[in-house]
């Protein structure tokens, strides 16, 4: 991913900076039964009829299928949906959000709660939903239910070592003997990371490599290679599957829920709206997520909003 969770907490002066250059980026919808007026097109849609959405994303790939996934339901259900995608940081389209240049974009609840409080420490979804819904009125918006997937930091292990040692959850790490993990190197001081591991699982055995690629291929081939044998791996990673990596269980919540949230515009915001994305959500899935990014870096290089017209077929939207 060229923007992890983590990096889209951006500066508000990006937001002024960025948003300025939203006018003019919408495109119309294609992937859903909406038509898209030429108001909806050049995103004025956002303050007119509540049944035209405008649908925003932050600059990585799996967001904008997000976008398209949540946008192409609403379409199929008689809504005129634009597009925004690629605006940036967190930043910056969630000041376009409060704004109201665009009223729907797919967050990712731990990150965004930390946006929007920065003392805020629940780790659960319902806790961290809480914390959202405390804090979302700030932005002009509501909070909508949080989705099955999620993309947040995943412990991996390979398929060979897992059986070795008997490997599931974190928890089981303590049996694993001395161990070394990978990850960036703010790891080694963040409260959810090594130091989490030692307070929230007892575990002291673990020792630390940092490489700073964001679980990307230099952290893979440390692992692959028995240089390290955990490595923190954004959790819809494609490289998990392809390698048959496991995923260790996170029980005791070391790790904020980073559940796919979408907000959308208090303005828009209706009981039909609302149920719609909701349904999307309620069957929307890490290994969904996984399986897109895995499309989406593939050697055909699909379209977005192909994938997301793909999912919203399979899955009855």
């Amino acid at each position: 991913m060229s923007i992890t969770r983590r990096s889209l907490i951006g500066a508000a002066a990006v937001a002024a900076a960025l948003s300025l250059g939203l006018a003019g980026c919408a495109s119309s919808n294609t992937i859903g039964g909406g038509s898209s007026s030429s108001a909806a097109a050049s995103g004025s849609a956002a303050s007119g009829d509540a049944k035209s959405i405008v649908v925003g994303s932050a600059n990585f790939g799996e967001n904008e299928i997000l976008g398209y996934i949540y946008g192409g339901a609403l379409a199929n259900k008689g809504y005129t949906v634009s597009y925004k995608p690629a605006i940036g940081a967190r930043a910056a389209y969630l000041a376009a959000l409060k704004s109201g240049e665009i009223n729907l974009v797919p967050e990712y609840a731990g990150s965004l709660l930390s946006y929007l409080d920065q003392s805020a420490n629940a780790k659960s979804g319902d806790a961290v939903k809480s914390g959202i819904d405390a804090k979302i009125s700030t932005l002009n918006a509501k909070a909508l239910d949080l989705a099955q997937a999620a993309d947040s930091d995943s412990l991996n292990v390979t398929s060979s070592f897992a059986k070795a040692k008997g490997l599931t959850s974190i928890a089981d790490l303590s049996k694993a003997g001395n161990v070394t993990l990978a990850a960036n190197p703010e790891f080694a001081t963040r409260p959810d990371g090594i130091k989490g591991l030692e307070s929230v699982y007892g575990l002291k055995n673990i020792s630390f490599k940092a490489i700073n690629d964001g679980g990307g291929p230099t952290t893979l081939k440390a692992l692959l290679s028995n240089q390290v044998q955990v490595a923190d791996i954004y959790s819809t990673t494609p490289s998990i599957k392809k390698n048959n990596l496991v995923t260790l269980t996170d029980p005791k919540n070391l790790f904020a829920s980073q559940q796919v949230v979408p907000i959308v515009s208090t303005s828009k915001a209706t009981s039909d709206l609302d149920s719609i994305v909701n349904a999307v959500s309620a069957k929307l899935t890490t290994a969904d997520l996984l399986d897109l990014n895995t499309q989406a870096a593939g050697s055909g290089k699909p379209d977005y909003q192909a994938l997301a017209k793909a999912w919203l077929s399979k899955n009855g939207f």
